[in-house]
């Protein structure tokens, strides 16, 4: 989730509201396709914790767990090919090294995406990761089609001019876009907030999410005019779990967004976001979420 130095500065959503709001834009409705006592299990990076990251077995991995989205963040190759990887750079997740922006699609299936992973985490390791390759948003989508739910970031959205036309001329082609009054399948979201507003004019339908990252010492702390901002265009917040307490969460709540913070992966935190609030969370261990919040509803419900 962690963006670049740069984009956390941006991140800041500006103090003063630099940044224009979308010409004529009305604030949005927190209407997300699940009704308002649904807690979202997001897999991050599909089930991270078990499997290499965004890869088709990671995928299926949170699908099997119980997750209600699978999480896809884009990058995008030299001719132009959205794929599905969190770094600027294949250094980390795979036996390649450079920028993804300087290698072609041909290039990055050459390489190994996998094999980290057993390295890195033995008590995970499957003899099965050896040579995963890099999939492309396409390939995942064609992969698990219309069945399932898609929580997708553009990530360093300034390094790739198109990418949000890109995103959505696929969204749409696979029919993955508000049809017939159906949503629902695919969630946006972003560090960058020019990024999601320009998804949002492109088809105001899809719901979108803030993420945030906030560095500094102690509590977070989330503005009437920040919120105010952020409705414009999104209907929820996607901050940094170990930064917010309960009265962030209830402002935020309060103001009619969803908030979803990352990346919460020990059942202790879980339960203690759930107690504050928070309508989702992403974990790289989404069978545990899916335990956590199974618990948490028994004595909860009405």
């Amino acid at each position: 989730m962690k963006s670049t130095a740069k984009r956390v500065a941006a991140l800041t959503l500006g103090l003063a509201l630099a940044i224009p709001s979308i010409a004529g834009a009305k604030t949005v409705s927190p209407d997300l396709p699940y009704p308002s006592s649904k807690i979202l299990n997001v897999a991050h990076r599909g089930a991270s914790g078990h499997a290499p990251e965004h890869t088709i077995p990671s995928y299926e991995l949170g699908r099997k767990m119980k997750a209600d989205y699978i999480e896809i963040d884009l990058q995008m190759t030299k001719d132009g090919h959205l794929i599905a990887m969190h770094d600027e750079t294949v250094d980390r997740t795979t036996n390649g090294s450079g920028y993804v922006k300087e290698l072609t699609l041909a290039e990055i299936k050459k390489l190994d995406a996998g094999s980290w992973f057993n390295e890195k985490y033995p008590q995970y390791a499957n003899p099965a990761y050896v040579g995963l390759k890099v999939p492309t948003l396409e390939e995942v989508i064609r992969k698990f089609g219309a069945g399932a739910n898609y929580y997708i970031e553009t990530k360093a959205p300034e390094v790739y001019p198109g990418m949000e036309e890109k995103l959505i001329e696929i969204l749409d082609r696979y029919k993955l876009t508000r049809t017939n009054g159906r949503s629902g399948k695919v969630i946006i979201q972003s560090f960058s907030e020019e990024s999601l507003k320009k998804v949002h004019e492109l088809n105001p339908h899809i719901p979108l999410v803030q993420l945030l990252w906030y560095e500094t010492p102690g509590i977070a702390t989330i503005s009437d005019g920040e919120i105010k901002e952020i409705k414009r265009y999104a209907v929820g917040v996607g901050p940094n779990f170990d930064k917010i307490n309960r009265a962030y969460v209830q402002k935020v709540r309060r103001a009619g967004l969803q908030i979803h913070p990352y990346t919460v992966n020990e059942k202790a935190d879980m339960k203690r976001l759930l107690e504050w609030g928070v309508t989702g969370m992403f974990s790289n261990f989404p069978d545990r979420l899916h335990e956590v919040i199974k618990e948490y509803r028994q004595p909860h419900k009405q």
